[in-house]
C-alpha cells in the first residue's frame, strides 16, 4: 500500500492514495488553516469507520441476510497531553434491511471488531473501543 501527501499551502494538504484516489486535508484558523477539508484525525476515525463497515455488510450479505443500508456514527475522545491519541471511540451502527436478526449483527460487528477490520484492530491499542448497533426493518 502507498499514499502520497503534498503540502499545499498554510496547514493545507493534498493526500493521494495508491489506488488514485485523493482528499484535502486542512486545519482550523486557530491553527493556520483555512477549514477547507478533513482533519487527519477525523480521517484516521472516518477510515476506521469505512473499514469496519465494509466488513459488517461484507459478511451479513455472505451469510445471506437481506442487509439493505448500513450508515455508522462514530464517536472519539483524545488524550489532552501530546501525542492526543485516541482513548475511547464508541460506534454506533444503524442498519437497515429485512428480517436482520440480532444474532447475525452482533456476530458480523464482533468478527470485524476481532479479525478482520485492521483499522479498529490498531486504533484499539490506545483506544477503547465500544460497539452499538440498532436494526431498521424495512416495511414493504
Amino acid at each position: 500500500m502507498k499514499a502520497r501527501v503534498v503540502w499545499l499551502e498554510k496547514v493545507k494538504f493534498l493526500a493521494e492514495s495508491g489506488s488514485g484516489h485523493a482528499v484535502v486535508m486542512d486545519g482550523p484558523p486557530e491553527n493556520g488553516g483555512d477549514n477547507l477539508g478533513v482533519r487527519p484525525m477525523e480521517m484516521l476515525l472516518m477510515g476506521m469507520g469505512g473499514c469496519t463497515a465494509i466488513d459488517v455488510v461484507h459478511i451479513l450479505k455472505k451469510g445471506r441476510h437481506d442487509v439493505r443500508g448500513c450508515e455508522l456514527g462514530l464517536e472519539a475522545e483524545r488524550a489532552e497531553s501530546d501525542p492526543k491519541v485516541f482513548t475511547h471511540i464508541t460506534i454506533r451502527y444503524r442498519l437497515t434491511g429485512k428480517g436482520l436478526s440480532e444474532a447475525a449483527v452482533r456476530r458480523a460487528i464482533d468478527l470485524s471488531a476481532e479479525k478482520y477490520c485492521s483499522a479498529s484492530i490498531m486504533l484499539g491499542k490506545t483506544a477503547q473501543i465500544s460497539h452499538d448497533f440498532e436494526i431498521i426493518e424495512v416495511q414493504e
